[in-house]
């Protein structure tokens, strides 16, 4: 079966093309589009005209790319920025009317199951660990074994929401980041909790801004290649008091730091920095995988499932 998955990110448009059969799943074809439909007024729950104008033609071109792969199934997931906007009901009507592309909104608690299934797709799970995945809107926590999630939460903390509210000065100021560290600790009580119930020694971080650590950590741009790798803890720490640092300026010139992540970095490394100190992980690890990738392997059981019956 030839199937497409889309996600819509808070910044970003992904469709991946796969083939999947008994043995696994295939990626055809793959690309991504910084929409960034959460630009603006995030925080005011709208998307505003500009962003619902580029998500519709990229949805629009999205659906060429699909009837040329002549795929059969199709799966389109919105996440924080449409679920939490007071007209996303109305991108979501515009999608399937103007692009072809029936959306599912999905729950933060749903999101949270696909990355991990995504994560553990790689392997990379091989004891008790704490999965984190930075979004635009939002953030998700998943606490696992390599075999089941134990405990998983989305939170309203993403990288887009978090810049637009604090991040106003250049580079980021002492209030700033005290700001955002408050609300880390107000917002977060209950997953500080289940890690000291748990005790999850490995942190992994699920693609996007982790993509961004590594790819600057290992001296290697393209790290999509690889489904996971192991990162020095302590090099993190080094890499992201240079990033909270820095003028955009400076982040502009920093060799893997992808022009859409230039500020975003500095929440995500403040985010991600925050965990490290609280969980004290023994061992920090990169997935490639993440939502969209948790979707196709969720098809992929769903088949041999079917397959059993």
């Amino acid at each position: 079966m030839k199937a497409a998955v889309i996600d819509l990110g808070t910044n970003t448009f992904h469709l991946i093309i796969a083939e999947i059969t008994g043995l696994g799943v295939e990626v055809l074809f793959k690309t991504n589009v910084p929409v960034r439909l959460g630009e603006g007024r995030i925080n005011d729950h709208v998307i505003i005209p500009e962003a619902f104008a580029r998500g519709i033609q990229t949805l629009k071109d999205f659906k060429g790319l699909i009837d040329e792969h002549q795929v059969s199934l199709v799966r389109a997931t919105a996440t924080s920025a449409v679920r939490s906007a007071k007209n996303g009901p109305d991108f979501v009507k515009s999608a399937a009317e103007d692009a072809g592309i029936d959306i599912e909104v999905i729950t933060g608690e749903q999101e949270a199951a696909y990355i991990f299934r995504g994560v553990k797709a790689t392997g990379v799970i091989t004891q008790t660990s704490l999965i984190m995945d930075i979004g635009g809107g939002s953030t998700e926590f998943i606490i696992c074994t390599p075999e089941k999630f134990l405990w998983k939460k989305s939170y309203n903390i993403g990288a887009a929401r978090l810049m637009q509210a604090y991040f106003h000065t250049d580079p980021i100021s002492a209030e700033e980041k005290e700001a955002i560290l408050n609300l880390l600790q107000q917002e977060l009580p209950d997953l500080k909790a289940a890690c000291q119930k748990y005790q999850p020694k490995v942190l992994v971080g699920s693609a996007g801004a982790f993509e961004t650590f590594a790819a600057m950590l290992l001296k290697e741009s393209d790290v999509k290649h690889l489904r996971s790798a192991e990162l020095d803890i302590e090099a993190y720490r080094n890499l992201s008091v240079q990033l909270i640092g820095s003028t955009h300026e400076e982040r502009t010139q920093m060799p893997d730091l992808i022009s859409l992540r230039v500020d975003m970095i500095v929440i995500a490394a403040l985010i991600t920095s925050f965990i490290i100190e609280e969980t004290k992980p023994d061992h920090l690890s990169l997935s490639t995988y993440d939502l969209k990738m948790g979707v196709l392997y969720s098809l992929w059981d769903n088949q041999k499932d079917d397959k059993a019956v």
